[in-house]
């Protein structure tokens, strides 16, 4: 073969590899459109919506790969459709693409509840939406912190704060309307259990303040109201009691004993 080469002129030579690379050129380009698939393109079908294994089933009939990409949770649609595909729908591009796909998931992940109590209405919503969390029902009831929040709960449930509940749970909130306009007297609560005051005050849109213990406690819900702020009575003149006014939503502070107090015999009688 060399002995070929060399008994050749070398200009022979020169042009037989120009000729040589020549052919390889038209070769490639020749080939090129088989290489690259080039004039077999396909428009993307519109899968968003549809479950994932009916859409991986469309788009490989239609000739393309298909690869999940990733995994979100959206409450609005069903579990295991398609939210989100790349290429775009209607797109055109080449046969045997991948299209990757974005899926809902089955199972909502968990969150921690947190604790809204004394935020106001805004930014408890704020954060519930920080966390995927939704605002549910709210109510009022009469307390002086106007507009904040006093409980939270879902579907009549209170649910404290680090507890795992499902992403895109909606919260209840319930909110303090502002004091009362109407005046009221101030209840006696001496001689009660915290229990028993508890329930009476939320009987009258009332609420404890403080919570001062006299003395060792080991049960404060069967603890007695030895002393409260404000006090049942007012005397304005020596000898003279009158009964003692507060609004809707006010405190009231109490002190808490576990041996009862003795019964003022001369006072107004408890509940009345």
């Amino acid at each position: 073969m060399f002995k070929f080469i060399t008994t050749k002129p070398l200009w022979a030579n020169i042009l037989a590899a120009i000729g040589l690379v020549l052919l390889l050129i038209l070769l490639f380009f020749g080939s090129l459109d088989w290489i690259t698939g080039f004039g077999k393109s396909e428009k993307v079908p519109g899968v968003v919506g549809q479950n994932a294994s009916a859409a991986q089933k469309i788009l490989e009939d239609k000739g393309f790969h298909v690869a999940l990409q990733d995994s979100v949770y959206v409450d609005s649609i069903a579990k295991l459709a398609v939210v989100k595909q790349s290429p775009e729908p209607d797109a055109i591009v080449k046969k045997g693409r991948t299209i990757y796909l974005t899926i809902n998931r089955s199972i909502p992940p968990m969150v921690e509840m947190p604790n809204l109590i004394g935020f106001s209405i805004r930014s408890a919503e704020m954060y519930l939406q920080s966390l995927g969390l939704k605002l549910g029902i709210i109510n009022y009831k009469p307390d002086i912190a106007r507009n904040a929040v006093l409980e939270q709960s879902i579907k009549d449930v209170a649910v404290k704060a680090g507890t795992k509940i499902s992403l895109g749970t909606a919260v209840d909130l319930v909110l303090g309307s502002g004091v009362g306009g109407g005046e009221m007297e101030v209840p006696n609560l001496i001689g009660l259990t915290v229990n028993e005051s508890k329930s009476w005050l939320s009987s009258l849109s009332l609420n404890f303040g403080s919570v001062i213990p006299v003395g060792a406690i080991t049960d404060t819900g069967a603890a007695f109201v030895v002393k409260q702020n404000p006090e049942p009575y007012v005397e304005p003149t020596p000898g003279q009691k009158s009964a003692n006014k507060i609004r809707s939503g006010q405190l009231l502070d109490i002190y808490i004993s576990a041996v009862a107090p003795v019964k003022d015999s001369l006072s107004k009688p408890v509940n009345q």
